[in-house]
């Protein structure tokens, strides 16, 4: 430890040891942790509704009001209080409250949980403050807030302490309001559509609905292993079978897979399928849902990230991935990408590794991987992925070797997959058995034979589309977040122990 984080944290100890000391008189003074105080009023609607009055109207209406919230700063006769909402100003009217009300406002510390009953005023300066004639103690914190001017200004700290981070840094909580504002509106959207909402397993004797590495665990009751969802996908796909036509999950992910600046173990997806659609209708819905999404929650189609511009306002782009890879390579020709020798050739001489058993279309892929997803500002849909890394998509009828699917990109990176359903039970018999002898090949990700899914598949599964959107990654882009642990709660971390 350095000298300066010696002192530092001697420091702390000695303010946590000073409020020790004023919780023990609290409590000999009576309850230090009430709970009999009942706010009734919020300071961002109290800057609405009386923000624009006078400081002699206010004097004039003396408004009674009831408030309660965390102080944030400590200005002498003034302190700042902040709620859920926003921030206010408490007086201590030395003149008018009694000796003993005064000797407990001096055991106030910044981030004490106070509350106070009070007539609304305003100062000289156009502050509105609570001239409080009935200050409580609710909860004396017992450590102290980050320095006001320095903040949390350790980003690991941020994500290890959120709690500390939502408490001090306005930005924060914005983000996650801005969060809960998009699943607002999702959830609306999809219910206006006939879509219902519905909730799937997370433990899976079979994982399956994507391509990843899942995380194991064991069922003690039934002694079983059990695996981690990694997608709600055929469950929800069992739904239609059952005729509910529409569904749509907000549902947590867990794939054992790397951690980085937009990947999160454990993460959260919206779902959904709507029988008789295809592909395309999935793509005008989601073209729809983002540019009202973002009209709703912004106020504006364009979003600002990281430096750069996005309009969500123009009609989306839309490219085959065998365009992509030529738009974008423009030393490559369409003969090289559909010749299965030079089409190797092309994705070595760009620095994919190619593997023996891969077939063209995951060359094709990984060719549109490592050279063209990067590229993809945006927002673009990319059409006809390869059946071979397509196992639940349907095959388009003009070329059995390409499925109707399609992803979104934004900024580089895929938001979104869709596709219009595989509903013949006997190719999604013969494509979970391609994937098993995959896995039985050393690929970790590849998916296992769920024969209770062909089951279903052969009651019927109507023409279906259905799509998943990576909700945290949507995120960023609305928050101008740069790294996918400022838009979760609480992301993974390792413990400080094994540092």
């Amino acid at each position: 430890m350095t000298e300066e984080a010696h002192n530092a944290l001697q420091e702390e100890n000695q303010l946590i040891a000073q409020r020790r000391e004023k919780l023990e008189a609290l409590k000999a003074s009576g309850n230090a942790y009430p709970s009999d105080f009942r706010r009734e009023h919020y300071a961002a609607d109290l800057q609405a509704e009386y923000g624009d009055k006078t400081k002699e109207e206010l004097a004039e209406l003396q408004i009674p009001v009831c408030v309660a919230g965390r102080i944030m700063l400590n200005r002498g006769a003034f302190m700042v209080m902040q709620d859920m909402t926003g921030r206010i100003q408490l007086y201590v009217n030395r003149k008018a409250l009694d000796k003993d009300t005064l000797g407990q406002l001096k055991k106030w510390d910044m981030g004490d949980w106070v509350g106070a009953r009070g007539t609304l005023q305003k100062s000289g300066k156009g502050d509105l403050y609570v001239d409080m004639s009935e200050p409580r103690m609710l909860n004396k914190t017992l450590r102290p807030l980050p320095e006001k001017h320095k903040g949390l200004a350790d980003q690991e700290a941020k994500y290890r302490q959120r709690y500390v981070d939502l408490i001090v840094n306005e930005k924060t909580r914005d983000a996650f309001q801005i969060r809960a504002r998009m699943i607002e509106f999702i959830r609306a959207y999809f219910s206006e559509r006939r879509f219902m909402e519905v909730e799937t397993p997370m433990l899976q004797v079979i994982p399956g609905g994507a391509t990843a590495r899942p995380f194991i665990t064991h069922h003690n009751a039934m002694d079983i292993d059990m695996y981690l969802r990694i997608a709600p996908e055929l469950y929800l796909k069992r739904l239609v079978v059952g005729g509910l036509e529409r569904v749509f999950e907000i549902n947590r992910n867990f794939r054992n897979e790397g951690v980085s600046t937009r990947h999160n173990p454990e993460f959260t997806m919206l779902e959904f399928y709507q029988a008789f659609a295809d592909y395309r209708d999935l793509m005008d819905l989601t073209e729809d849902m983002l540019r009202g999404m973002a009209r709703s929650v912004l106020g504006s189609t364009t979003l600002s990230y990281q430096g750069e511009e996005y309009d969500l306002g123009q009609p989306f782009e839309r490219l085959s991935m065998e365009d992509a890879v030529l738009k974008y390579n423009a030393d490559l020709t369409l003969d090289e990408l559909t010749d299965s020798a030079r089409l190797r050739a092309a994705a070595q001489r760009k620095g994919v590794s190619v593997k023996a058993p891969w077939g063209d279309g995951k060359v094709l892929t990984e060719l549109f991987e490592h050279t063209v997803e990067e590229q993809l500002q945006g927002p673009v849909f990319i059409t006809r992925y390869p059946a071979e890394v397509s196992p639940l998509a349907r095959r388009c009828d003009d070329d059995p070797s390409v499925t109707d699917r399609f992803e979104f990109f934004l900024g580089g990176r895929e938001v979104a997959n869709g596709f219009s359903e595989l509903n013949d039970p006997l190719d999604q018999a013969e494509r979970f058995k391609a994937q098993v002898a995959e896995k039985e090949a050393g690929d970790d990700e590849a998916m296992f034979y769920d024969e209770d899914f062909v089951t279903a598949l052969e009651y019927g599964l109507p023409p279906t589309a259905g799509e998943g959107i990576g909700i945290d990654r949507l995120v960023m882009f609305f928050t101008d977040a740069p790294t996918i642990k400022d838009v979760i709660l609480f992301p993974h971390m390792k413990p400080r122990s094994q540092i």
